[in-house]
């Protein structure tokens, strides 16, 4: 394994479905409790030391999370914390809801976190379970830490009480794995995670994985007259920048791609010639979470072992400043052959993903995703609660939408098109990179990106205003996030979207 990937022990799970009784609750450190809003007298006698639960929860408003807090009289002094949900608590807020009852529930020893879901049956006791364990797998992860001091261990157990019988983790774990691996790479440090080493990481995933490795270096893109990227790339004072594609084939090796997940990587961005202040730059480090969470989507993705043939395009660079990093004004050719007026250098993301664009839209898959800190103006839009979405298929608005909701990673689609490129309009190129006018960037930016994708390949561009989010979002406790991994895989297993090609 790669010295710079996480070396964290596994958080072993297990279930005890059935009827509750005392002696469960004895192994467990701390409690998640789930209630109906108000709880029946069969739900209360169905919980060991129930008294001094409902004694507690008399004491608090029903919306406070927790809802009540308590420890039980055992020999562990179990902490116990709970939530109530109701029939149309959304996904986002039983994540949400899940994430704050572990942060209600630590700050003490490590070791087992039970989870017991009370009260209902079906499909919700299922979902109440699922979100809840993708909290804890979340919290359970310490990101990179270069303290003196180790940073003591997490949740090392996760038990699972009172189900009326065994849930199906598997998707939630390989999400939970495909997330942290995002999570840790974007936090790393720029001068830990630069261009060379990045690209060891993931031929060493590869490795483990039975995935296809290829690098694509500064040489091999110039042959391919990949100009937009090169243009970012040719700042760097090394060689080092890269497009890196993986490949999942769980049948022949050979197979066209069917799905294509495409990753903005600029592992560090200054800004360029056009520098960003100190605010904006200091943590541009995490400018490279589209491609982690590209990467992330496939490990989750190999993981599940799903038979689709997966292709991960990865846009590895920095964008510095210096006497050859490209400028306002320079024209450049990109691989499909059309000619960019470049304005302003910090819109370098969208140099790099419209060269990996291009080459991965050859291969003709059914799908394109591409996932990207792209803009601001996402951000100004909808905040950082929400990403946005777009894509060359506008009838899918209200599936991109719905996915958002149910699984909890939440979206908001805006329009492209072709009536929004006059105002890219050049008089000197084929197109401008953007537009000295800075209203609607986000919507600009995703109709330039569409002149890049070849064959009419379906094209869904994710842009990540909820890459970062202080103080967590949804199950994740950190800020950042790594949004995308949990939503494309909603995408794929729950709204079937691969199904309609």
């Amino acid at each position: 394994m790669h010295e710079l990937l996480p070396k964290a022990a596994e958080i072993r799970i297990t279930q005890k479905p059935g009827r509750l009784n005392a002696r469960a609750f004895d192994v467990v450190d701390q409690l998640l409790l789930f209630l109906p809003k108000r709880p029946s007298a069969a739900v209360w006698r169905a919980i060991p030391d129930s008294q001094r639960m409902r004694t507690a929860m008399a004491k608090r408003r029903s919306d406070d999370i927790p809802v009540l807090q308590t420890r039980l009289s055992n020999q562990r002094q179990t902490h116990v914390v709970a939530a109530t949900v109701t029939a149309d608590t959304s996904t986002f807020e039983l994540l949400s809801n899940s994430r704050k009852l572990i942060a209600a529930a630590g700050g003490e020893k490590a070791g087992t976190l039970g989870i017991c879901v009370v009260g209902f049956s079906g499909e919700q006791q299922q979902a109440i379970c699922k979100a809840a364990t993708a909290a804890a797998l979340a919290a359970g992860f310490n990101l990179p830490s270069y303290k003196s001091k180790a940073s003591p261990a997490g949740i090392r157990r996760i038990q699972v009480l009172g189900l009326d019988e065994k849930v199906d983790l598997d998707r939630i774990i390989a999400e939970a794995h495909g997330n942290n691996l995002a999570r840790w790479l974007t936090a790393m440090p720029p001068n830990k995670l630069n261009a060379v080493n990045y690209a060891a990481i993931l031929k060493d995933l590869a490795t483990r994985n039975e995935w296809q490795f290829k690098r694509f270096n500064t040489k091999d893109l110039a042959k391919a007259g990949a100009g937009a990227f090169l243009a970012v790339a040719q700042g760097n004072d090394n060689d080092s920048a890269s497009i890196v594609r993986l490949r999942y084939r769980p049948a022949s090796k050979t197979a066209a791609p069917e799905l294509s997940l495409v990753g903005k990587g600029i592992i560090f961005d200054t800004g360029g010639t056009n520098l960003k202040p100190f605010a904006s730059m200091l943590d541009m480090h995490g400018d490279m979470q589209g491609s982690a969470v590209a990467l992330g989507t496939l490990l989750a993705i190999s993981e599940l072992r799903l038979p689709l043939a997966v292709d991960c395009w990865l846009a590895i660079t920095e964008n510095r400043t210096g006497p050859n990093a490209y400028k306002s004004q320079d024209i450049v050719t990109a691989a499909n052959g059309k000619t960019i007026q470049t304005i302003h250098t910090d819109a370098e993301g969208r140099m790099v993903l419209a060269d990996t664009l291009t080459l991965a839209s050859r291969e003709k898959p059914r799908l394109m995703i591409d996932y990207a800190t792209l803009t601001g103006a996402a951000v100004n839009a909808i905040t950082t609660r929400y990403s946005a979405v777009f894509t060359n298929r506008a009838k899918w608005h209200p599936r991109l939408k719905r996915t958002g909701e149910g699984c909890g990673e939440r979206v908001w689609p805006f329009p492209i098109g072709k009536e929004f490129l006059t105002d890219l309009k050049s008089d000197v190129a084929d197109i401008m990179q953007c537009s000295p006018n800075p209203y609607g960037d986000h919507i600009l930016a995703g109709s330039f990106l569409a002149e890049f994708v070849e064959h009419d390949t379906p094209w869904v561009h994710v842009d990540l205003a909820a890459s970062s989010h202080k103080d967590g979002l949804g199950h994740i406790p950190t800020e950042v996030t790594g949004f995308g991994v949990r939503y494309t895989m909603s995408l794929m297993l729950d709204e079937q979207i691969l199904q309609d090609h």
